[in-house]
């Protein structure tokens, strides 16, 4: 048998079979779209920090570094916030008054995450000897899930701000007066 040659045509859409022989469609279009917002979302979403008189004492290090950490995210296919982001949202909860122990463990868990990420290999080595006696080395299923729960619902509130701020641009735009054209050609 010879080898058949075959062109495939891209007509916008993807059909992909369910196991119950149903043909599912998806527009290419809205998933470009999907995309777009996503990146949108990595890069320009606010960042949400526990409401308190103490959020203007994140470090400026530390908020530089979430779109990076977003990115990450979204490179690995989570849908759930950054362990980064979970750390600036934690930390002015941190200084009004002391957390419960499963608290402190996942906050410390992230950070000590955190640091060994954006830090430099002697820094970590170091870090690592300080913290020893303070980080655990693994998060109990009930702090995992609490973890887990955090980075979904700091995940969904950023989307609904970035989604509410579209709006409002969009908004802004209907009523922005549209400039008339007087001629078509110079003279």
């Amino acid at each position: 048998m010879k080898n058949i040659k075959t062109i495939q045509f891209d007509f916008g859409f993807k059909v992909e079979l369910n196991l119950n022989n149903n043909i599912k469609t998806t527009n290419s279009k809205k998933a470009q779209e999907d995309l777009v917002f996503e990146l949108m979302d990595s890069l320009t979403s606010p960042i949400i920090v526990y409401k308190s008189a103490w959020q203007d004492a994140i470090p400026k290090d530390l908020l530089s570094k979430i779109t990076i950490s977003r990115m990450i995210c979204q490179l690995k296919r989570e849908k759930m916030a950054s362990i980064t982001e979970v750390v600036a949202y934690m930390m002015p909860r941190t200084f009004e008054a002391p957390l419960p122990s499963e608290w402190v463990n996942i906050y410390t868990w992230c950070g000590f995450q955190y640091a060994t990420i954006f830090n430099n290999q002697n820094q970590r080595k170091e870090m690592k000897e300080a913290m020893l006696d303070i980080i655990p080395e693994k998060l109990s299923d009930h702090e995992q899930g609490l973890l887990k729960y955090l980075r979904i619902w700091i995940y969904d509130k950023r989307r609904k701000a970035l989604k509410a701020k579209l709006k409002e641009v969009k908004r802004i735009d209907k009523h922005k007066p549209v400039k008339i054209q007087e001629k078509l050609f110079e003279e």
